[in-house]
């Protein structure tokens, strides 16, 4: 009979190696000392042509949205994102000027957080499959903030030190998943407060051509609106208007409690629409926090703009008025973003500004974003020349979640004065020349009656903050 065998490990010491495996692991732990000291292989290509705004790289399979970065011969840097491709050809947009590139000069692949990406880390997921794109800064370390599209300070307030980054472009949401607007918010302005109440979780567009004072209503807005954060995105507009909005219109308390993230209009295509997809991230973030955020972005015609100028670089064809089909398939993805969150959670509030150009009310990119938007404020030039501040013209302008937030008596007395404040338009010529016989229209004599009264109540100073309360309790008082 065999003797059993013993299987019970041994006590502490290990078998010693064989000379020849002692060889082996030798030249193995020199062989791992020689690839730490090797510099490692990068993910690159080269740029073979550059034309006007774009980029042509080879050599480099990426994603369109991926995040490139080109470094130049005297030592500078280029970020750039693939924005289309042809065969092996990549189009990449630069963030900033293309000056010094040279041809044949190196493109590098970079990660979702900015890093040199190494062979095998593409297409490997970094985070959750649903935040594939590039991630930037986000946090309550940000309030009181300037940030550039690129998550950098431009204030002087040193680093940012956030405790967590954000997706720049977010998963799409389920219409099912997000709670009704049920719940009015008090912006602080008497003529919408009344005449076109704002639900917390809607989307409303600021319609206004040129110097009718909508940067100065937006700046009433993020002073008196009660929510918890405000994130404001100056996308495409002047840089002297940057400073004055943060300064004289937002002010410290506005500021206080404001991220604001600005691509003015010498900034590159790339940064303007990224400086309105970062925005609507750091909202998003605080609306995942529970937090109740109102976004004011200014302007979404300029965010159009900026994806026209990057669509016809890389050569889509124009449709409407030299806007490419991308520009109309881009604006309710970045507006669907905004809205209420899950039941019980936190919301985005959202004004978009729509610059008309020469007041034209059917441009294409004013007709898109009232179908997508859940109300629209117009303002009108006329009342703006003739001292009508706010210049809201509440004849043109709706709300559209109004009549499921509102009192029914609410809405009686705003339908009575709009039918008096419309028939007195429609007759001030009438009036004025003195063809109008008091007495042969009951409407139109109480119009006439009350018409200074109605447009004290829709005028209001910029240093003066009237609640719901408040302003419901004037309308009422115009027909005491």
């Amino acid at each position: 009979m065999t003797a059993p065998v013993d299987t019970a490990s041994p006590a502490t010491t290990e078998p010693a190696l064989p000379l020849f495996s002692t060889r082996w692991k030798t030249y193995l732990d020199d062989a791992a000392g020689l690839l730490k000291a090797v510099e490692p292989v990068l993910v690159s290509g080269r740029i073979t042509r550059v034309t006007g705004l774009v980029m042509e790289a080879v050599g480099l399979k990426l994603a369109v949205g991926s995040a490139c970065s080109v470094p130049l011969p005297n030592g500078g840097l280029i970020e750039a994102e693939v924005v289309g491709f042809e065969g092996e050809r990549l189009y990449l947009m630069p963030q900033g000027d293309v000056d010094g590139v040279v041809p044949g000069t190196a493109v590098y692949a970079l990660d979702n957080f900015g890093e040199l990406a190494r062979p095998g880390s593409l297409p490997v997921p970094r985070r959750r499959s649903t935040d594939r794109g590039r991630h930037l800064p986000a946090g309550d370390e940000l309030l009181g903030r300037v940030l550039d599209g690129n998550g950098r300070a431009l204030d002087t307030l040193g680093p940012l030190n956030t405790s967590h980054t954000a997706p720049l472009n977010a998963r799409v949401a389920n219409p099912l998943g997000r709670a009704p607007i049920t719940e009015p918010l008090d912006v602080g302005i008497r003529a919408i407060n009344s005449m076109l109440t704002v639900g917390r979780g809607q989307r409303m567009g600021l319609f206004a051509g040129s110097g009718v004072g909508k940067s100065v209503l937006l700046g009433m807005m993020a002073r008196y609106t009660d929510a918890d954060v405000i994130v404001v995105g100056l996308i495409g507009e002047r840089g002297r208007e940057v400073k004055e909005f943060i300064e004289q219109i937002l002010g410290p308390e506005g500021l206080a409690r404001s991220v604001v993230v600005a691509a003015p209009a010498d900034t590159s295509p790339l940064m303007r629409l990224q400086g309105a997809a970062y925005a609507t991230a750091l909202a998003e973030d605080f609306r995942d926090q529970g937090k109740h955020v109102l976004l004011i972005m200014d302007s979404l015609t300029r965010y159009a703009m900026a994806q026209r100028e990057i669509a016809l670089a890389i050569g889509e064809p124009p449709a409407t008025k030299g806007y490419p089909p991308s520009v109309f398939a881009k604006l309710p993805k970045l507006v669907e973003r905004a809205g209420n969150g899950i039941e019980g959670g936190g919301s985005i509030t959202a004004f978009y500004t729509v610059l008309t150009e020469g007041d034209d009310q059917q441009d294409p990119i004013a007709d898109a974003a009232r179908a997508i938007l859940d109300g629209h404020i117009v303002l009108d030039r006329t009342l703006a020349e003739s001292g009508h501040y706010p210049a809201i013209d509440i004849e043109q302008s709706i709300s559209r979640a109004m009549q499921s937030i509102t009192t029914s008596a609410h809405q009686k007395s705003t339908r009575r004065l709009k039918q008096l404040y419309s028939r007195y338009q429609r007759s001030r010529d009438l009036i004025s020349v003195g063809a109008y016989s008091p007495g042969s229209d009951n409407i139109l004599d109480e119009a006439i009656a009350l018409h200074d009264k109605i447009d004290r109540f829709l005028q209001q100073e910029i240093a003066e903050q009237s609640t719901i309360v408040q302003s419901l309790g004037q309308l009422d008082a115009l027909f005491e």
